[in-house]
């Protein structure tokens, strides 16, 4: 009907129904959102940003579940693992060392006062698990430095291939050796190439699976990969998707977390708000997509 409501409020916890977590977390299902009013923090009094080499994966994943484990929380924790070192490095030579397995890039920010410790305190608990060499940026252009390849990752990839495949799933931090090793043994028994880039602080997986769309067996094959990360990812306690959501895409995948009872929970909400299925018609849900 076009009606226009607002939901939330100056509170972070307003009473009555949560309708500001289900509007956001409904992928577009309920309505469209014109307007959105956020808090503005400050920014912090100090950052410290640091680069840490590897020459194992798994030790790698171990130091990130250490580093939450210790109740060390950084504004980011990012991984990368050789195959990608090596590509960003040929194309952007952010100083990333191309014999190391993985690298991770790890931010604290804050208030000045303690910052030297929780920086001492990672730095340490890498040492322990395995880390090579932990260096800490002197200046804001190295830390930049060190971002540039991060956030350029993804564009040096697909110059590999002409497709690239990004699976997005969710683990348990304690489980990301054990995760990791699975999806390369997935990859490798599909014979797909693939490069491992994602948010290892908060768990989110992002193996990047290189490709050729125009070949269909391959396409087929890196499908049946995708389908079986996101079986791991479930089976280790974690969910089909952290941030790229669901679509069209991953609508058979709801049926690995969901029960039918919980889909047509869902598909009521929908059809409170939505009634006619105007608003982004056939995602997310399986019930909406024919044969499924």
């Amino acid at each position: 009907g076009g009606e226009v409501v607002e939901v939330g409020g100056k509170a972070l916890d307003e009473p009555g129904y949560d309708l500001t977590g289900l509007l956001v977390g409904s992928e577009g299902l309920l309505g469209i959102v014109t307007k959105i009013v956020v808090k503005i923090v400050h920014l912090p009094e100090h950052i410290a940003t640091q680069l840490v080499i590897f020459d194992s994966l798994v030790d790698a994943a171990e130091a990130v579940s250490a580093i939450i484990a210790a109740g060390l929380l950084p504004t980011t924790l990012e991984m990368m693992d050789r195959s990608v070192i090596q590509v960003v490095e040929a194309h952007i030579q952010a100083g990333y060392p191309l014999d190391a397995e993985a690298i991770l890039l790890i931010e604290l920010d804050g208030l000045r006062d303690g910052m030297s410790r929780a920086v001492q305190q990672i730095t340490t608990i890498c040492q322990k698990h395995g880390a090579r060499e932990v260096k800490t940026a002197q200046s804001d252009a190295e830390r930049e430095q060190l971002w540039l390849g991060r956030r350029r990752a993804f564009g040096a990839i697909a110059r590999l291939r002409p497709s690239a495949y990004t699976v997005d799933g969710v683990v348990p931090r304690s489980k990301l050796p054990t995760v990791l090793a699975q999806v390369m043994a997935i990859c490798e028994k599909y014979h797909l190439q693939a490069g491992n880039v994602f948010h290892a602080g908060d768990g989110n997986i992002h193996p990047v699976i290189l490709f050729d769309e125009r070949n269909r067996e391959e396409t087929e094959r890196v499908m049946r990969a995708g389908v079986e990360i996101l079986q791991v990812c479930v089976e280790a306690g974690g969910t089909i998707t952290g941030e790229h959501g669901v679509g069209l895409e991953k609508q058979r995948e709801m049926r690995l977390l969901h029960t039918d009872q919980d889909l047509t929970m869902m598909k009521a909400v929908k059809d409170v708000f939505d009634p006619e299925g105007l608003s982004n018609p056939n995602k997310v849900l399986p019930q909406l997509i024919s044969g499924v």
